[in-house]
């Protein structure tokens, strides 16, 4: 599938950001790609820097991390629900209720790594074994309608928007 095969009700509200933050490419590529680029720029970070906000109320390094694998998770499970033909309206999240929630006294790169490879993994396998119908199939999240594989595409692009802002506002 490629983003080019999304509905357009699939750009609505501030999910459109993500959306348009990736070309008009392969989901399986970009997945790949994705968690290539992830651990490329994990790779970079200095250990001291994890624990790094550029300003007050703002989320450190580490914290914007574990929100990237959060947030994955997440719509990897919304994906699976519609995938499964589930049509039970599922409700949105507070990242900064999750992002409060996360405890990075213990992180450190490795484990950040280890998680982040887990899901994204996980990710992978449930959309290189999803059929294109399936990638069709559609549900509500956050009382919007989605595919599953705008799900996926969100995925690649909600990452892509927090590599960005890592890099112009933490780097």
């Amino acid at each position: 599938m490629k983003k080019s095969d999304l509905l357009e009700v699939e750009y609505k509200e501030f999910y459109a950001t993500y959306l348009n933050a990736i070309e008009d490419v392969e989901l399986m590529s970009e997945l790949l790609n994705g968690k290539k680029q992830f651990l490329d720029l994990v790779e970079t970070i200095d250990a001291a820097k994890f624990s790094y906000a550029y300003g007050k109320d703002k989320w450190t390094v580490a914290e914007v991390l574990l929100h990237i694998i959060d947030t994955e998770r997440v719509f990897q499970y919304r994906a699976l629900c519609f995938c499964r033909n589930d049509k039970t309206a599922l409700p949105g999240f507070n990242e900064n209720d999750y992002a409060k929630e996360v405890s990075v006294a213990n992180r450190n790169k490795e484990n950040i790594v280890e998680e982040f490879l887990a899901v994204r993994e996980s990710t992978i396998a449930l959309f290189k074994n999803s059929t294109k119908e399936q990638l069709l199939h559609t549900g509500t999240a956050s009382n919007i309608q989605w595919s599953v594989g705008g799900l996926g595409f969100v995925i690649c692009g909600h990452q892509k928007h927090h590599m960005k802002i890592l890099e112009e506002r933490y780097f």
